[in-house]
């Protein structure tokens, strides 16, 4: 994902919710908002040098027989790695309310 894009999503919303509320709460949005962005594409970035490699920080993951996905490792598998990650925490998400239910 462009990082001008990501730029573009944290900024218009921490417009949004500063227009709304006071300096210290939006400064504590800012800071949780950015964090979680940066921790979001980390992981998309883990996830897609595993899997589109083999490796992470350049050390091998998997034997010598592994098949790399190679798809993953260009532009367009940021995008599967997003709905895959999205798939996953909706399905969690699902789970843990039939099971308080």
């Amino acid at each position: 994902i462009p990082p001008i894009v990501v730029n573009c999503v944290i900024l218009g919303r921490a417009e949004a919710f500063a227009a709304r509320n006071p300096v210290h709460l939006a400064a504590a949005d800012g800071l949780g908002i950015g964090l979680g962005f940066t921790l979001s594409l980390a992981l998309i970035g883990a996830i897609r040098e595993v899997l589109g490699q083999g490796t992470f920080l350049g050390h091998g993951v998997f034997g010598p027989g592994f098949e790399p996905f190679a798809f993953l490792a260009q532009a367009p598998g940021a995008f599967v790695a997003l709905g895959v990650l999205l798939f996953v925490m909706n399905a969690y998400d699902r789970f843990r309310s039939r099971m308080r239910a």
